[in-house]
């Protein structure tokens, strides 16, 4: 199974993150922000990917240190999960509506960090959440996982259902660029023979 646990502990963060990309979708997470814990759920329940998150932070400051270093931890933690990405369909991607929103997102494990990130927010807070923080927890990810990721929300007046419908298709994105492709079993799934 591809499983790991990753921690990261600095001055403004203790964070420690357990990922199974073969998982059934189930999710422990605590990070003192409940809005964020509602994503990342997406994240595990449409990815099929189990998350235990568990994180301390400065948030008597704001929660970008906490927000931040979550994007980083997880990417680490997907990294050396997906090891050396042999057999991997290496490019998932989904649309996910919300009601009004709809949302795309479409990922390739490429060995090098990437973002496209276009969403306007209607709001700049969800509840006490700030939206900016978005892309500030897929910039740490993307850094530290080695992904390339594109991050439309297509349209939507609600920013919750913005939000969610981002993570939504974020979590079934990498449910098919980490599934096994028996085709290619151990086979590299790029022209280079490496990513």
């Amino acid at each position: 199974m591809r499983q790991v646990e990753v921690s990261r502990n600095t001055f403004e963060t203790q964070i420690s993150v357990s990922i199974n990309l073969d998982g059934t979708g189930v999710s422990k997470l605590s990070t003192g922000i409940p809005f964020f814990d509602h994503m990342l759920d997406q994240i595990a329940r449409h990815g099929l990917i189990d998350l235990d998150i568990q994180a301390k932070g400065d948030l008597e400051i704001d929660a970008h240190h906490t927000v931040e270093d979550i994007g980083i931890t997880l990417g680490q933690a997907f990294a050396k999960a997906v090891g050396d990405k042999k057999g991997l369909y290496r490019y998932g991607h989904a649309y996910v509506p919300l009601d009004e929103a709809l949302s795309r997102v479409v990922v390739d494990l490429s060995g090098r960090p990437g973002m496209i990130f276009n969403i306007e927010f209607t709001r700049e807070k969800i509840g006490t959440f700030d939206t900016e923080l978005v892309r500030e927890f897929f910039q740490g990810f993307v850094n530290h996982a080695a992904v390339t990721l594109h991050i439309d929300n297509l349209r939507g007046v609600n920013a919750h259902h913005q939000c969610e419908s981002v993570f939504k298709a974020f979590g079934l994105a990498l449910r098919a660029a980490v599934e096994l492709n028996a085709r290619i079993a151990d086979r590299m799934p790029s022209t280079k023979g490496v990513l």
